[in-house]
């Protein structure tokens, strides 16, 4: 999933709709309202957008912040599967102690929060396919609630910093969490999008 390609609506960053680490989320109320009051306006032919919710249902802390050498849309991978690029994980020091063990894995789980996408679209017409699909046929990062997640090859860490190959997102891109990959229960090799079959890679 490509958590750089998806389009700002105007008004107030989505940074400010969640908390950063330091502490939860605040006044969520008035969050959701300053995002029911936005007017999209960089629709697509064929895309629909609704309403978003009053208020949120829930407030998330991010754990650190990603660091990669992409700081425009434009220039990020299209999938993690197309980059060597070694990008590093800064984790907030106060859950350094959760790193314990994770040394021993070969890949990790990343979920993070695409801070730059709109959030409000349901139907979508993405720039490199000739079909609109709904939001959630789709890997784009314009969703309700625009989590990416990556499975990445851990090169190494060094006190509270991951180095990783196999990412495609902004740098410094808000962290949600950090998991082993278990290739016994995770992978699904005879899974398919059959919408997508014969176009290659996602």
């Amino acid at each position: 999933m490509n958590p750089t390609k998806g389009r700002t609506s105007k008004g107030q960053s989505q940074r400010e709709t969640l908390a950063a680490a330091e502490g939860p989320c605040e006044n969520l109320g008035q969050m959701a309202e300053n995002e029911t009051q936005k007017v999209p306006s960089d629709l697509r032919e064929g895309e629909i957008a609704v309403e978003l919710p009053g208020q949120f249902d829930a407030a998330l802390y991010y754990i650190g912040r990603i660091r990669t050498p992409w700081r425009r849309r434009e220039d990020c991978p299209k999938n993690p599967r197309e980059t060597d690029a070694v990008c590093t994980v800064v984790l907030d020091p106060r859950w350094g102690a959760g790193l314990q063990g994770l040394e021993s894995v070969t890949h990790v789980v990343l979920l993070y929060w695409m801070d730059q996408a709109r959030r409000d679209l349901v139907l979508q017409a993405p720039h490199h396919y000739s079909e609109r699909r709904g939001t959630f046929a789709l890997r784009s990062p314009v969703r309700p609630n625009p989590i990416a997640v990556s499975v990445a090859r851990l090169v190494g860490i060094d006190g509270n910093t991951l180095s990783v190959v196999g990412l495609d997102c902004l740098d410094d891109t808000p962290l949600l969490d950090i998991k082993p990959y278990f290739a016994s229960t995770d992978s699904v090799p005879d899974a398919l999008v059959g919408w997508h079959a014969g176009r290659g890679t996602e």
